[in-house]
């Protein structure tokens, strides 16, 4: 094999490998982001929660507020109920402690009631709390997590660097002028595989003679459609 060519495959290699690795890379922030949004879902819920448990907390204070006021009437007019005088005036006093007794038992079974929601409400907010709690745990462990892994791939990232540096000043200038133009004009990919007579990259089949000459693996070829440097066969090779 032509030993630019082995040198080329090796360089793209290590281009490949080091895609992989920035594309992980750029996707920590996403990862990042989503994180921070459960924790922001989940304490949007506690807060939500806790506004609902406030509202019922007042609405029941107010409905408290309005039996204590009946009952303080309830009572006064029992106590004047033995000072009327006529029967009219009784049969008044009668009705009005009648109705007083009325709202007396009606307010009592909607306060019961918003007690019950009232002790639902506090057990859904301390839930809340408690998922917010490990929410905040579990992220802030991912988040430990996401930097070492970062860390450890930028320092691949700089390894690669400089092996890829080491590896480039091996290469005659002119293939690796030919080799940095590709690669910026095709994502990255500058060199291809032949397969099935086909170029791996761009899928276009090659002419027979092209192919062929292509066999030996012995000159720089471009690929006619892509303009990618083509090689015949799997080739293996070292990308340390």
């Amino acid at each position: 094999m032509l030993s630019d060519l082995e040198l080329l495959i090796r360089l793209q290699q290590l281009d490949d490998s080091a895609a992989k690795v920035r594309s992980k890379i750029d996707s920590y922030p996403n990862r990042l982001e989503t994180l921070d949004a459960l924790v922001a879902e989940r304490k949007r819920q506690l807060e939500a929660g806790q506004e609902r448990l406030t509202h019922e907390r007042a609405d029941r204070q107010a409905f408290e507020n309005e039996l204590a006021q009946i009952q303080t009437r309830l009572s006064r007019c029992k106590d004047q109920l033995m000072e009327v005088k006529t029967n009219k005036e009784y049969q008044a006093m009668q009705t009005e402690i009648a109705v007083a007794e009325e709202k007396v038992h009606r307010l009592e079974d909607v306060i019961l009631e918003r007690m019950l929601d009232g002790d639902k409400l506090v057990a859904d907010v301390g839930r809340l709390e408690r998922e917010l709690i490990d929410e905040q745990r579990v992220v802030s462990l991912e988040h430990d997590t996401i930097e070492r892994e970062r860390n450890e791939l930028e320092q691949q990232l700089e390894v690669a660097s400089q092996t890829r540096a080491k590896l480039a000043a091996e290469v005659p200038p002119k293939a690796m002028a030919l080799f940095e133009t590709v690669s910026r004009q095709r994502k990255g990919i500058a060199v291809a595989e032949i397969r099935d007579g086909h170029c791996s990259s761009c899928q276009v089949r090659l002419r027979p003679q092209l192919s062929n000459d292509l066999r030996s693996n012995e000159h720089l070829i471009q690929c006619e459609s892509c303009q990618r440097i083509l090689y015949f066969g799997l080739v293996k090779t070292s990308a340390s």
